[in-house]
């Protein structure tokens, strides 16, 4: 499940920390949690879609990483980014 192309810009404008960023911790966490929102809908329609459900599992655990990396190297853009997406932690 592709993400739109003009979202994404949107996406990488929001969180980028200078103009030619587009891989920083934060852009990534943004766009992993995207992507896991859009697969999380598909699955509450698709139950038995199992190969999509394994994929999510990867995704959050990827997340997950980041986030800790994240919050080991820059905590305030740590909870910044956290307040901004509404992720529990």
């Amino acid at each position: 499940m592709p993400i739109a192309l003009e979202r994404r810009k949107k996406i990488v404008s929001d969180f980028r920390t200078n103009d030619k960023d587009t891989g920083s911790p934060e852009v990534q966490i943004a766009m992993l949690t995207e992507r896991i929102t859009v697969l999380s809908d598909h699955l509450k329609g698709h139950k038995k879609d199992h190969h999509s459900r394994r994929g999510l599992i990867q995704m959050v655990g990827k997340r997950n990483r980041l986030l800790a990396y994240l919050h080991r190297t820059n905590p305030d853009s740590y909870q910044a980014v956290i307040g901004r997406l509404g992720l529990r932690k």
